[in-house]
């Protein structure tokens, strides 16, 4: 089972970094692929970014690359997003993820992921 908790959210000014951070209670993280999603008010959720279960492999929706780093630590059970030069469309809710697949599902079919997240609030200014 994965459980997943989020953290590191907060307001911030445009141009600012973020780290989000997600722990996962359980005991076979690593046989997930683990990643994020957000949903700004009054928009439908959206796939962010999402990491291989080893970490060898990455892939960005074309929003948030070469501006968000998705990272994570199997020995300690937790996944990072390491968001910079955010602007104020990024502000939105902030969903960490588990599934055991790696690939289209997660932009094409978020509906199917496995495990969430409770959110985490993430709000840029201008």
């Amino acid at each position: 089972q994965v459980h997943l908790i989020e953290s590191g959210g907060g307001s911030v000014q445009a141009g600012d970094s973020l780290r989000l951070s997600c722990a996962d209670s359980g005991r076979s993280f690593d046989t997930y692929a683990v990643g994020w999603f957000r949903q700004a008010p009054g928009k439908e959720r959206e796939f962010v970014a999402v990491i291989s279960w080893t970490g060898a492999l990455t892939y960005y929706a074309d929003s948030v690359k070469g501006r968000f780093t998705i990272s994570r630590d199997n020995a300690g059970n937790i996944q990072y997003l390491q968001m910079n030069n955010l602007k104020p469309e990024d502000t939105a809710v902030y969903y960490c993820a588990a599934d055991r697949r790696y690939g289209g599902a997660w932009s094409a079919e978020p509906g199917s992921i496995e495990f969430w997240g409770q959110g985490t609030l993430v709000t840029v200014s201008s």
